[in-house]
């Protein structure tokens, strides 16, 4: 959810491609502390979360991590460093004048079937995703105990949920392998992983349980359409928006097939 409640605070606007960036094979994360902002870019930044909010009283400034930097420590293991935010401060990026630079850091799972092709899903129109295509998947929000830390398993264990919320599928998170790692559109992190192959017919299932669960509550699944992918061809077919790292997992799963060749990640 928090994902959507990030796009909702920015303009519907062209994309540039995400970049992945494939050589990971382990990542960390590791905590630094927040930009100092001036008075003045707090007071724009206040300016406008008040304006966001008024437009749209379901607003939440929820606790959200935010991307520093990206270093390689060594041919194979990025570091990310991150600091806690909420999310007013992505609003400031638009600002003409106080703009910083916040890019978001979230995960997504790749999850193919027996068959070879890849589940996307559409956002719905009650989110502020509304018809965007995409992976399962969400932004990260920072450990709330005391001196926990920010690691990999935290990013795997969220992103099973979401594969849970978003599409009805249980998968347990050890089983989910880091796939890639993308940069995209404001600078934002994507940290992909991929589930273990199951029947599409499973899938469909198990979706469409959760979607009527949902209509049992009144409520609609935040995915309204889910669909299969054999490469970054049928992306264009799909109709509408898309993520701007949609097309590069296209590629990046039709080139991998059934067989990921990737080494053993952590």
């Amino acid at each position: 959810m928090t994902d959507q409640i990030q796009e909702a605070l920015l303009p519907s606007q062209m994309q540039s491609p995400a970049v992945e960036l494939p050589r990971v094979r382990h990542l960390l994360l590791e905590e630094t502390a927040p930009p100092r902002l001036t008075d003045v870019q707090t007071a724009a930044m206040t300016r406008r979360w008040e304006a966001a909010l008024a437009a749209n009283p379901s607003l939440f400034d929820g606790p959200t991590v935010v991307c520093a930097g990206l270093e390689w420590t060594d041919p194979q293991t990025l570091l990310v460093t991150w600091y806690r935010a909420t999310y007013r401060l992505y609003l400031l990026r638009l600002d003409p004048v106080h703009a910083v630079p916040a890019p978001s850091v979230f995960v997504s799972v790749a999850q193919p079937t027996d068959d070879g092709r890849l589940l996307v899903g559409r956002m719905a129109s009650s989110t502020a995703h509304s018809g965007r295509w995409q992976l399962p998947g969400g932004t990260i929000e920072p450990p709330q105990q005391a001196g926990a830390a920010l690691d990999v398993e935290c990013l795997r264990r969220h992103a099973a949920q979401e594969l849970v919320e978003e599409v009805g599928r249980k998968v347990a998170f050890e089983e989910l392998k880091l796939w890639t790692v993308t940069r995209g559109d404001k600078g934002n992190v994507g940290v992909h992983f991929r589930a273990p192959a199951c029947p599409a017919e499973a899938i469909v299932e198990q979706y469409e349980q959760l979607a009527a669960a949902e209509a049992a509550r009144g409520r609609t699944p935040e995915l309204d359409r889910i669909a299969f992918l054999e490469s970054d061809a049928d992306v264009a077919g799909l109709g509408g928006r898309y993520a701007d790292f949609l097309p590069v997992l296209a590629a990046r799963h039709a080139a991998s097939g059934q067989t990921d060749q990737a080494h053993p990640r952590r």
